[in-house]
C-alpha cells in the first residue's frame, strides 16, 4: 500500500470543494449484480484517461440508499481522475426519503455484521469488472450510514489501501488487527448527536491497541 492516508485526503479535498453536479457531465454506468439471490445495482463513474496508476473510490450511500447523492459524488471524483464506484447496500432501486422507512431499512444491515459484509463485498467485485480498476489501488468512502459500512469493511479484512468516514456511525464490532489491510480516516462532526463520544472514544481505543494506521478529525460547530 502506498501513503494510503495521502489518497484519503485527496478524496477529503475533492469532496469538500467540489461544486454543483451540472459541470461534471460523465455517464454513469450501471453494474447490476447479486447478493443472495437478491438484484442489486451500482454505477460507475470514469475520468476520461485511465492508466494502471488510476485508484479507484468505492462510495456507499447514506441510509435513504443509492440515491442521486452518491451519483452526484462519483462524478465528481471521476472529473478529479478517479474511477469512482457507488455501491448498493439495499437492493437495486431501493431509495427511501423518510426517517423511518430509513432507520427501519439500515437497521436491518446494523443488525447482521455478515450481511453488511456480504454486500459492501458483492459491490467491491462488481467494481472490479469495470474496465480500468486496479485491485491494488482502492479506497471506499461513505456517509452517515455507509461510513459505518466502510468501517466494518475494514475491520473484516477488506482488500483496500484506505476507508474514510463522513459523518458516519462509529459503533461495531471489536478490531483484528490481523485482517485491518486499510488506513482509516474518520471524518467526524463535533455536535453530531447519532455518534455519541462512548463510540468515539472506544473505537479510537481499539485503533490504537491495534497500532492501526489511523486518524480521527473532529470538526467544531
Amino acid at each position: 500500500m502506498n501513503n494510503p492516508l495521502k489518497t484519503a485526503s485527496k478524496i477529503i479535498l475533492v469532496l469538500l470543494f467540489s461544486v454543483g453536479s451540472a459541470a461534471f457531465a460523465q455517464n454513469l454506468d450501471t453494474l447490476n449484480y447479486e447478493v443472495d439471490g437478491k438484484p442489486f445495482r451500482g454505477f460507475a463513474a470514469k475520468p476520461s484517461k485511465i492508466t494502471a496508476n488510476t485508484k479507484t473510490i468505492l462510495i456507499v450511500h447514506e441510509w435513504w440508499g443509492l440515491n442521486e447523492y452518491p451519483k452526484i459524488r462519483a462524478q465528481q471524483l471521476a472529473k478529479q481522475g478517479f474511477i469512482a464506484v457507488c455501491i448498493d447496500m439495499y437492493g437495486a432501486g431501493i431509495v427511501v426519503d423518510d426517517l423511518q422507512n430509513a432507520s427501519a431499512l439500515s437497521a436491518q444491515v446494523y443488525a447482521d455484521r455478515q450481511l453488511m459484509y456480504r454486500r459492501f463485498n458483492a459491490g467491491y467485485l462488481a467494481a472490479l469488472t469495470v474496465k480500468g480498476v486496479n485491485p491494488s489501488k482502492m479506497a471506499a468512502i461513505g456517509y452517515c450510514f455507509g461510513g459505518n459500512v466502510v468501517l466494518n469493511a475494514a475491520k473484516m479484512g477488506a482488500a483496500l489501501d484506505a476507508v474514510v468516514s463522513f459523518h458516519g456511525g462509529l459503533a461495531g464490532p471489536k478490531l483484528d488487527s490481523a485482517v485491518l489491510k486499510s488506513a482509516v480516516l474518520v471524518c467526524n462532526g463535533n455536535d453530531d448527536r447519532f455518534v455519541p463520544q462512548a463510540d468515539i472514544d472506544s473505537l479510537s481505543a481499539d485503533m490504537l491497541k491495534n497500532k492501526a494506521d489511523y486518524t480521527f478529525i473532529g470538526y467544531a460547530g
